[in-house]
């Protein structure tokens, strides 16, 4: 039979191997004798056995697999798949060798070759070679596929083999190859061959090493004691192979072949990402790049195309609507049909181990799988399709960002965005506002990651409309170092473009960052410039908007007096130039002066007026910050019942939208509430629920985190008190 499984002419000619006789009439009994049967060998084709480095889980499963299919008194069969260069044969190899006591039948051992350039191997072509290892002689093994698949069982049926079945193609390649009887079989593959399920296989997937374990294989493939030398530079070496073991042993060997080299000069090698691949080569042989080539060439081309163009992603995972931006068709009756194709090709990619699983159906590129996608798409994809790519994925999250706003705070004053040519894909990010604050959060490294490269990109309006996109996740999770650094990004794109507007949006929005990052001066300084800015543009509005932030800088420089002076006056530039919600915010800053300054009763009228005015706006989130202010004002008059009233309404919104700051603040009065009361267990479970969402929006260094474990300290003296 040829290697593509066809019949040769002998076969289609009906010509016959082995032992015949021709007769035209026979008398009496004919007895054809065959000695292959009586003389049956052991072959043992396993290959050598090498160090298996902390893969005693996988180890542990598989020997568990066998040893309930015992049993059960059937065959053994396990699939080991993994990225190439991931040690699915070595992990394999480690089973089998110690199952050779057990099974005097012998090892039969095939590379069924779904690498190489010929093609995989036909399974007759194996089946061939597995009869003659077994004692039939070429002669006598069968023309057929079907038949040579009878014959292998039969032979196997008494028998106890271990098979390894290395590099297989695809389930159907593999089936034929199974023995019967109790033997054990170990296929391994790239690919996760799911239809081997049917035949009862185990199925192990291999995930690069650990640290430490690669640490352990780099100073086994060295033996020379630089790893214990060079402890830092050894692990520093190793999280740059990504803990691949064909990278670790290669950038070992490597080391190994210069044994006065230092391991930091190998570091400086692989430092480089865009050498990295060419670094993990050794004598055109063992070879990460080679590795990778041969799993990529073996993709369907829209597969391929779509591992090329994920390279370009800047975060280090996306979920699937990230595919389907770059599948993107401007016609929306094809958009589901674009969205199939992309989760097939994404099924692809993690069925040929290019892509790995993350936590909430996300994917991510091991890493130097993504340096191979990166080369790929410079390779195969013109400059100016990789840049068209670029530009979708960019205004993808541009377009779900701006989406998330627009659920978050429908009344915050979105800016027009300035998409590319190219159809604009838009996530899943809803259904509500605390889902969409969840989707940000989660996407915010992505999110991150496209601002610091969009003006190196060439989209500029991206880094700053983008960063405008984050208001609202800044505003109530307080991830004050990516607010900064976003910012300070969106401030240059929009120097960059020469736009009055996006320049002032920026160092306001930035500001308001950088007071509650603790810069006020800084803060200050951007305020003032985008007052500047505003008047000299004539934009009234814009300028009476800036009393606000430039209020809010001074109350935190400690100078309440300037900072209610200008407050005041944004309580009625504000409305009067048409922004009645801002005046309404004018009014909840002007209130929190107010209580600071040991004036309750004002404060107590500002606010509510605050609160009429923003609720009246849509803006629950402000709404509930203005009664939160109410009852902390009503509890300074000591009107306890008015503040838990106006406090517990405005803990119940702001939880809705877990905006966690706000709640602490809301929860440590509720605690001063309770204590005077006498209730101290609510009041010890508000103070201590307050604390862990200070921490968890990392203020638990503030002033306020310090005055709640003072109610704590007080409730556990005034216990051990009485």
């Amino acid at each position: 039979m040829r290697r593509d499984g066809r019949e040769s002419h002998n076969e289609l000619s009906g010509t016959v191997h082995g032992p015949a006789v021709q007769a035209g009439a026979v008398y009496g009994g004919i007895h054809i004798g065959s000695e292959w049967n009586s003389a049956r060998p052991t072959p043992l084709q396993l290959p050598p056995l090498v160090r298996v480095i902390d893969r005693s889980p996988e180890l542990t499963a598989l020997e568990r697999h066998r040893a309930r299919a015992a049993r059960d008194g059937r065959s053994a069969l396990a699939a080991v798949s993994g990225l190439g260069g991931v040690g699915k044969t070595t992990v394999a190899l480690r089973w089998l060798h110690t199952l050779r006591p057990q099974f005097p039948g012998g090892q039969l051992h095939a590379d069924l070759g779904a690498q190489s350039p010929d093609g995989p191997e036909h399974p007759g072509e194996i089946l061939a070679r597995f009869l003659r290892a077994l004692g039939v002689p070429a002669q006598q093994v069968p023309a057929l596929l079907a038949e040579r698949t009878a014959l292998y069982r039969s032979l196997t049926a008494d028998q106890r083999l271990v098979v390894l079945l290395d590099d297989a193609a695809t389930a159907a390649q593999v089936r034929p190859l199974l023995p019967a009887g109790g033997s054990v079989t170990a296929v391994t593959s790239r690919r996760r061959l799911p239809g081997l399920t049917v035949d009862g296989c185990f199925a192990v997937h291999l995930e690069p090493l650990g640290p430490e374990a690669a640490v352990e294989l780099l100073a086994d493939t060295l033996s020379d004691g630089r790893v214990a030398e060079q402890p830092d530079d050894a692990r520093a070496l190793v999280e740059l192979c990504a803990g691949l073991p064909l990278a670790v042993r290669v950038a070992g060997a490597r080391l190994a072949a210069r044994p006065e080299r230092s391991i930091t000069t190998m570091v400086r090698a692989l430092t480089k990402e865009h050498q990295r691949l060419e670094a993990l080569a050794i004598d055109g042989d063992h070879n990460v790049r080679a590795a990778l080539d041969l799993s990529y060439q073996a993709l369907p081309p829209a597969a391929a195309r779509l591992y090329r163009l994920l390279g370009l992603h800047p975060g280090r995972e996306f979920d699937g609507s990230v595919a389907s931006a770059l599948f993107s068709s401007g016609d929306e009756a094809e958009r589901d049909g674009v969205a199939r194709d992309a989760a097939d090709s994404l099924e692809v990619l993690h069925d040929a181990s290019l892509l790995v699983e993350a936590a909430g159906e996300r994917h991510r590129f091991h890493d130097l799988v993504r340096l191979h996608a990166i080369a790929k798409a410079r390779e195969d994809e013109s400059p100016q399709e990789r840049a068209e790519s670029m530009r979708r994925i960019a205004d993808h999250y541009l377009a779900s960002a701006t989406r998330a706003e627009e659920i978050i705070d429908p009344q915050h004053r979105t800016t027009a965005r300035d998409y590319g040519p190219e159809p604009v894909a838009v996530a899943d990010v809803g259904p509500g506002s605390e889902a969409a604050l969840d989707w940000l959060e989660r996407e915010l490294p992505n999110l991150m990651a496209v601002i610091h490269q969009a003006r190196s990109a060439g989209f500029p309006t991206v880094c700053w409309q983008l960063t405008d996109a984050l208001w609202p996740l800044f505003l109530r999770r307080k991830f004050y170092d990516d607010w900064c650094a976003a910012h300070e990004e969106g401030l240059a794109a929009a120097r960059d473009l020469g736009d009055t507007a996006a320049e002032c949006r920026m160092l306001t929005s930035g500001g308001v960052g950088e007071l509650g990052a603790g810069n006020p001066d800084r803060a200050l300084e951007m305020f003032e410039r985008a007052a500047r800015l505003l008047l000299d543009s004539g934009d009234r509005l814009g300028h009476a908007r800036t009393l606000n932030y430039r209020g809010l800088a001074l109350q935190r420089l400690s100078r309440p007096n300037e900072a209610a002076e200008l407050f005041l006056r944004a309580t009625t530039e504000l409305p009067a130039n048409g922004d009645q919600r801002a005046g309404g915010l004018a009014r909840l800053n002007l209130a929190d002066v107010q209580l600071a300054t040991g004036q309750a009763e004002q404060a107590i009228r500002e606010a509510d007026a605050a609160h009429g005015t923003l609720r009246a706006a849509g803006d629950t989130y402000n709404a509930a910050r203005a009664a939160t202010l109410l009852g902390r004002a009503h509890l300074v008059l000591n009107r306890l019942d008015q503040a838990e009233e106006s406090l517990s309404s405005a803990l119940s919104v702001l939880r809705g939208m877990t905006a966690n700051y706000e709640s602490a603040r809301a929860l440590r009065s509720l605690a001063e509430v309770a204590e005077r009361r006498g209730r101290t267990r609510l009041a010890r479970d508000h103070y201590q629920e307050a604390l862990d969402l200070y921490s968890s929006v990392g203020r638990s260094q503030s002033d306020e985190a310090a005055a709640t474990h003072s109610g704590l300290r007080r409730l556990a003296d005034d216990e051990s008190g009485a």
